[in-house]
């Protein structure tokens, strides 16, 4: 399966996620950039409002295979639970002024992408986060964790594409997982699609609004 681009992948994973259609505690939440087409044509199958998780990987090991992250979860800021003391008291000024610059920069890329839209409250409800893909699952972990601080009552991943050695641990993070395709050999997330084009912030900001227009 490859499909032609994200957008595409979104018209092709919709019907598999009919159950949460049209229902009033259920959000989709793309992972920006390359989730973001994806979500838009997810949210217009079902009829669901959608909105945006954007990561910041900061390159401090959380473990082996999973960096600590800031995020923006629907507008409202994250930050892994160790990044506070190291943000509010850094015994290293190259670290605590690395750290102000790169959260200072995850506010103006949500910004840039999500405009003056308010934060949004997901607690309580049913979370649809949606990527292009998965390839080792680390970023899809990450931002499962930053949903968890909303207090969702439901977080169900959902990507056209997976690594089939990601499954496991995705399953263990999440309450769900949709997935249409598991290839493999699986290389890389782009080897999926014909057009592996990633949205700029207007692009994206744009797609918020095509979401918002629909009847």
């Amino acid at each position: 399966m490859r499909f032609t681009d994200a957008r595409a992948a979104g018209r092709a994973l919709a019907p598999k996620l009919e159950t949460y259609a049209g229902r009033e505690d259920a959000r989709v939440l793309a992972l920006a950039r390359g989730g973001v087409g994806v979500g838009l044509e997810v949210s217009k199958g079902l009829g669901l409002p959608l909105d945006l998780i954007l990561l910041s990987r900061l390159l401090l090991p959380r473990g082996p295979s999973d960096p600590l992250c800031a995020a923006s979860v629907a507008g409202t800021r994250f930050l892994d639970e160790e990044l506070a003391p190291i943000i509010e008291a850094p015994r290293d000024p190259a670290l605590g002024g690395f750290l102000a610059g790169a959260l200072a920069e995850l506010d103006e890329h949500a910004c840039a992408c999500r405009g003056e839209r308010a934060a949004v409250e997901l607690k309580g409800s049913t979370v649809l986060l949606v990527d292009n893909g998965v390839r080792t699952g680390s970023t899809v972990r990450a931002a499962v964790r930053a949903l968890r601080s909303t207090a969702p009552a439901r977080i169900v991943v959902a990507v056209p594409v997976a690594a089939p050695e990601a499954l496991a641990s995705i399953e263990e993070a999440a309450d769900g997982l949709i997935c249409l395709a598991t290839p493999e050999p699986f290389g890389h997330v782009g080897l999926w699609y014909k057009d592996f084009t990633r949205p700029s912030d207007e692009e994206i900001r744009a797609m918020l609004d095509e979401a918002e227009a629909r009847p």
